[in-house]
């Protein structure tokens, strides 16, 4: 592990359990769940434990689906976890707190309000005086750059502007902790590198009104550039996997080596597994159909196998080096290499990615050749692919309907992991050739099929 960091060998947070003066805020032992119908909760948080300090920046990193964004929501006050408790200054949040406020994703502006009526909103609900509320209005909008725009409505502007009002909106209500889930993740890679480092440069100036910044992200440099704590979140359910503490100053280069291996090591904690012996003593790890699948596309693992075959990567490569060749975030890359891993096409770990000799099979391989490659790693490795099949081959009509596959995965996972799920398992079946789909009437069949 890099000097610019640490990472606890149990994951939890050296600070736990030590609540100093200046902590603003205690999570403990946090859980979410939902119930389902007919079957077993639906887990998202478990166990979460986390403390801020003021003067830190903390980054909630992981992939989506991890629980970053419910967690962020529990410490915003709009939702109750199902366990455990979060205190701020001390007392338990039981509903939205003074003293914190939150940046979205999505600009949430009214269009019918100017830049100026957008940024009091805040302060309005609060009952603040008009005279007071225009002249703290103002001086956020010229705080985060937008001075001259005041009378302007949200079209007017560009994505970036709108952000920057969202942005001025939580500031003006002068909280202690500023809460942002992916403020940047809409924007285009430019615009989301200027708003990052405006921000970071008033941070170190002394010049926004917070104590303390908690954001949600799923983009490796955009953590280890903004935060001095990154917690990890694992997936399925969401918890604290490992806490990372970047120990160098800002501004922070991208470029610098210390940077570099920064982002290194966190690709390699995303991508770890056990060591060989404890491998060798643990049960081997097989899918089921309650294995959520990622909605990746044939063509992009064609793709990336053809990539990783020649020079310069010839058969292996670095994640953090692959992700800046091919333009791609953690988020979109880690899923696309995951998947050719459960198919055994390649191998993930300690942020490399490999080739396996089934993988490079199937890029030497003609059209037809891949395709029974990619149908027997199918047959073999996805078990919903295989139940989609036998049971088609079972029935006299060689029918059946989406509906009961789906309805089985509803009992594993969340809807929308399910749907993911099923047309995965569609788009790979349907390109190995193992089943055709009407996407109308919702049906598998063996029509066509050789």
């Amino acid at each position: 592990m890099d000097a610019a960091m640490d990472a606890p060998a149990d994951g939890k947070s050296p600070a736990l359990g030590n609540v100093e003066d200046a902590c603003l805020l205690s999570v403990r032992n946090c859980r979410q769940s939902y119930h389902k119908d007919a079957s077993a909760d639906l887990v998202v948080l478990d166990g979460v434990h986390l403390e801020l300090q003021e003067g830190e920046i903390v980054a909630l990193l992981g992939r989506s689906g991890s629980g970053k964004s419910t967690l962020l929501r529990i410490v915003a006050g709009l939702l109750t976890p199902t366990a455990g408790e979060v205190r701020w200054r001390g007392r338990k949040i039981e509903g939205p707190t003074e003293g914190v406020a939150m940046v979205f994703q999505s600009f949430a502006l009214f269009p019918w309000l100017t830049v100026q009526e957008n940024v009091e909103l805040g302060l309005e609900a609060r009952g603040v005086a008009r005279a007071e509320r225009e002249k703290r209005a103002e001086e956020a909008i010229d705080l985060i750059g937008l001075g001259g725009f005041e009378s302007a409505y949200p079209k007017e502007l560009s994505g970036g502007m709108r952000q920057r009002v969202g942005l001025a909106r939580a500031l003006v209500v002068h909280p202690d902790l500023l809460l942002m889930d992916e403020p940047f993740s809409a924007l285009d890679v430019l615009t989301a590198e200027n708003l990052r480092t405006d921000l970071i440069d008033l941070w170190v100036e002394g010049k926004l009104p917070v104590k303390a910044m908690l954001m949600v992200t799923h983009n490796i440099e955009e953590a280890v550039l903004m935060a001095d704590r990154i917690l990890l979140f694992s997936t399925n359910p969401g918890r604290v996997e490992n806490e990372l503490r970047v120990k160098f100053p800002h501004p922070r280069d991208r470029h610098d080596p210390a940077f570099l291996q920064v982002v290194d090591d966190i690709y390699a904690l995303m991508t770890r597994r056990a060591a060989p012996s404890q491998r060798a003593q643990a049960a081997p790890q097989v899918a089921s159909i309650a294995t959520p699948l990622h909605l990746v596309g044939t063509n992009l693992m064609a793709g990336l196998m053809e990539t990783l075959a020649v020079p310069p990567y010839n058969g292996r490569a670095d994640l953090p080096r692959l992700a800046e060749s091919l333009q791609l975030e953690a988020d979109e890359l880690l899923p696309l290499g995951e998947t050719l891993q459960l198919l055994q096409f390649a191998v993930l770990e300690e942020g490399d990615i490999q080739l396996t000799p089934a993988g490079r099979a199937f890029v030497n391989a003609d059209t037809e050749g891949r395709k029974r490659l990619f149908a027997a790693a199918l047959r073999a490795h996805v078990p919903l692919v295989n139940m989609v099949r036998q049971v088609l081959d079972e029935r006299w009509n060689h029918r059946a309907s989406a509906v009961r596959f789906r309805d089985e995965l509803e009992d594993h996972m969340s809807p929308d992991y399910a749907e993911d799920t099923l047309r995965s398992a569609i788009a790979w079946g349907r390109y190995a050739e193992l089943f055709s789909y009407d996407e109308e009437a919702e049906q598998f069949s063996l029509e066509d099929i050789g």
